[in-house]
């Protein structure tokens, strides 16, 4: 810190992290960002001002201490800033990676409401690579044992969250995961030029390595019940973390054509079932020439980024504009590097198939924006002129509703009009006694992030429930099915 001042760090210019070129980088699936080297990371760490009251710390669903991270990086303790990371964020690889810091720490940083924020996600990754490929980290010592078992439901975000800080409270932790390997959508979700497997397999490994133990190939609701872990296996405690896989489509004609993927599909067979190297792997995928896909989120700039690299011409269809994009700015930005083609404004009202039922056409209604409403969302709104392009593959990217198997076998869990299970905001008990749930099950599809979040939350409880902090009070759990999942509020609690 010594030697500049605030408005000095200011002026510094933000630190862009290195590409692999778009021209490329279609034709494989290697990672995008370089990373920082170690002088960028120091440079663009010095951007920070150290704020009194940082509210980064607040907009960052776990809570990390970010000005002590970035301060440790400024002066070339980059072990320690890892370290520090750790304290509150398990999984900062992936999190500096996949994150939206655009619209959480960064969002409100200081220094960007002159400018750029400061490369939080950035400097987040660098510390977490650095850390892996120095092998400077230290496994944590585990308390003892508490004598209480617990068993979480599902390997994603929350699920493998929860089970880390289970275990550093000093419980028995066992995962069961219903496919066949651990990640949840880290690894069938999130493509690979994105979040390599590697980073985060270390992390399952270091999971087993404190003594967590992973079941796959377990399908909870459908092999097993809860009352089945509660009742004969003997788990003091639950964990639901399944996520939301369920797809959204949008009902519209043609759909049940040949051709039509929802991104959760086909994400899943490229990625977890190696779709892409048929037939040397055995589950593959059709797609043809021309693929469009509709949406705009995180997912779509995925599957578009996804079907170039697989050598189609592809297309991005979405009813609003680019500004009103949900993807994080950086993946658009990629996405846009990468000789994609978009159609802003244009809302898909049939999908036109051939005598074979093969998909070879996509009709859409081009689209305006209305004034800005209360809330400032300007809404799109059909202005009654139509297009129709010519389409092999088409893939709906428009979000995914909450797994359906546990709440539908098991009737204790209440759960609102949508299929999110509703929780004691406080607490994340569900209204089936020792039952906690978070993540997507208990917000509808989030953020990896967000996910963990949640599940630091239900850890926390689950504890002190175990421990008798706590008794199970289910009294503020909504009974409305109308009622939303829990909401983050955009500040750290």
């Amino acid at each position: 810190m010594a030697g500049l001042n605030s408005k000095e760090r200011m002026a510094i210019p933000f630190v862009h992290m290195p590409l692999n070129p778009g021209e490329k980088r279609i034709h494989n699936f290697d990672e995008v960002p370089i990373g920082y080297t170690a002088e960028q990371a120091m440079q663009e760490a010095r951007r920070c001002i150290q704020c009194k009251k940082p509210g980064c710390i607040g907009g960052c669903p776990v809570g990390i201490n970010i000005p002590a991270f970035l301060e440790l990086i400024e002066e070339g303790k980059f072990a320690e800033a890892a370290k520090k990371i750790r304290e509150t964020n398990f999984l900062p690889a992936a999190c500096g990676r996949v994150c939206p810091q655009d619209k959480q720490c960064q969002a409100v940083c200081v220094v960007g409401k002159k400018g750029d924020a400061v490369g939080i996600g950035n400097l987040e990754r660098f510390a977490a690579d650095w850390e892996r490929t120095h092998g400077t980290f230290t496994a944590p010592v585990i308390p003892a044992p508490t004598g209480k078992r617990v068993a979480v439901i599902g390997s994603g975000p929350a699920g493998l969250t929860a089970a880390y800080e289970l275990r550093m409270r000093g419980h028995e932790v066992v995962v069961f995961e219903a496919f066949h390997r651990g990640g949840g959508v880290m690894v069938y979700g999130i493509p690979r030029f994105r979040l390599p497997l590697e980073i985060i397999d270390e992390d399952i490994k270091m999971l087993e390595n404190m003594g967590v133990q992973f079941v796959y190939d377990m399908i909870i609701g459908n092999v097993l019940s809860l009352d089945d872990l509660l009742v004969n296996e003997k788990f003091d405690a639950l964990f639901i973390g399944t996520g939301a896989g369920l797809p959204k489509m949008l009902g519209i004609p043609g759909e049940n054509s040949n051709g039509v993927y929802s991104a959760n599909e086909y994400l899943t067979r490229i990625y977890l079932m190696q779709a892409s190297h048929f037939p040397r792997y055995t589950t593959p995928i059709e797609q043809g020439k021309r693929v469009g896909v509709i949406g705009a989120g995180n997912t779509a700039m995925d599957t578009l980024r996804t079907a170039k690299r697989l050598g189609s011409e592809v297309t991005c269809y979405y009813r609003r504009t680019r500004d009103e994009a949900p993807a994080r700015t950086e993946e658009v930005e990629h996405a846009e590097q990468e000789f994609l083609n978009w159609k802003w404004l244009h809302n898909p009202v049939e999908i036109i198939a051939d005598a074979n039922n093969n998909v070879k056409a996509i009709k859409c209604e081009k689209m305006k924006l209305s004034d800005p409403d209360s809330s400032g969302r300007r809404k799109p709104v059909g202005t009654g002129e139509f297009v129709t392009d010519e389409i092999d593959t088409i893939v709906f990217s428009l979000g995914c509703d909450v797994n359906p198997i546990i709440p539908a076998t098991d009737k204790e869990i209440r759960i609102n009009k949508w299929g999110i299970v509703m929780v004691d905001k406080d607490t994340n008990m569900t209204t089936k006694e020792k039952v906690f749930a978070g993540g997507d099950v208990v917000t509808g599809g989030s953020t990896v992030i967000l996910a963990m979040g949640q599940a630091k939350t239900a850890a926390l409880n689950m504890h002190k429930y175990l421990m008798g902090e706590i008794k199970w009070d289910i009294s503020k759990i909504s009974t409305d099915p109308n009622a939303s999942g829990i909401v983050w509020e955009g500040k750290n609690k």
